[in-house]
């Protein structure tokens, strides 16, 4: 069920997940489904909801940097990156420091944890509530198109999820950029809502970028086939098919418009909303993208597009 996300309903949203159970909450990215990170049945019953394989890990979230020397091994690159973007859409992995056996499940028995901290009112005022860090994946059944909405979750979820604080669209609106910091380059396993432009200037180096062993996922947003709508989906289109519902970008006559004004960012946060609206229409049986430029926020866009076409 969809509660507004006032203080009194977090406060009972932190009592669900201290007493096992799951949240769905928005963060500036989509919305998560989140469960304890120290309470494995809870975390069970995300993999149960979701339908997703056990063997994907999980996000932890938490609200404090402070914390993440406790929860990880960092290292003075870790911190600079944390204090210059955090809150944000920036996840790491490092090597777990935190051995409590429940994280086993999170993290799918991998020696290293991923954890951000989002860039979001409720879901930080969520966590501090709840008194411990919380791993969530997005709120919708596994392999399909991610939530950025409440009503995402709850068409996907139904009742499955006990409560779903509702905040509005997500801003981002796509998942956040994973960097794996366990080694000495810097390797993006996932693009995301901060361009790796944007870290490379920051840091003064050059990242390197992995798709990953999608057999055996070291990070969330590894597998071959995710967000992916009912309908089957062409991408780099530029003359689509009369059979065709054509998402656009630029200045171009098509059904839905990710940015007429070829803004990346706007782009990225219509895209899972657009890509909802594409699935639910009944007129045409296929879905076509455009080409999106595979720079900044764009190699999100792309990611996610071609995870959501693979056949």
């Amino acid at each position: 069920m969809i509660y507004k996300a006032t203080q009194s309903n977090i406060l009972k949203a932190a009592q669900l997940i201290q007493s096992g159970d799951v949240v769905a909450f928005p963060t500036e990215t989509v919305y998560g489904l989140g469960a304890s990170g120290y309470d494995a049945k809870a975390i069970a019953k995300i993999f149960d909801i979701k339908n997703r394989p056990t063997f994907n890990p999980l996000i932890s979230h938490i609200a404090d940097i402070d914390f993440l020397t406790e929860y990880a091994q960092t290292d003075e690159r870790v911190l600079a990156l944390a204090k210059q973007f955090w809150p944000g859409p920036m996840t790491f992995i490092l090597n777990r420091k935190d051995n409590n056996p429940a994280l086993d499940l999170a993290c799918a028995g991998l020696s290293k944890i991923s954890v951000r901290m989002p860039k979001h009112k409720v879901a930080l005022d969520l966590i501090k509530a709840s008194g411990v860090p919380i791993v969530a994946p997005s709120a919708n059944k596994s392999q399909t198109i991610s939530p950025t909405t409440a009503e995402h979750v709850q068409k996907s979820l139904g009742d499955a999820v006990p409560m779903i604080l509702d905040a509005g669209p997500c801003t981002v609106g796509v998942e956040s950029t994973i960097l794996d910091m366990t080694h000495h380059q810097i390797v993006v396993l996932r693009a995301g809502g901060l361009a790796a432009e944007v870290i490379e200037e920051f840091l003064g180096e050059k990242v390197l970028f992995s798709d990953g062993n999608p057999n055996k996922p070291s990070s969330p947003g590894q597998l071959l086939k995710h967000y992916a709508p009912r309908y089957e989906t062409q991408i780099n289109v530029r003359h689509p098919q009369a059979d065709e519902f054509y998402i656009g970008f630029g200045k171009m006559s098509c059904d839905l418009n990710l940015s007429p004004s070829g803004d990346l960012q706007e782009a990225a946060a219509n895209l899972f909303s657009m890509m909802h609206l594409a699935e639910t229409q009944k007129i045409k049986k296929k879905i076509a993208i455009a080409p999106i430029p595979n720079k900044g926020l764009g190699r999100a866009i792309n990611d996610r597009i071609k995870r959501a076409s693979y056949k």
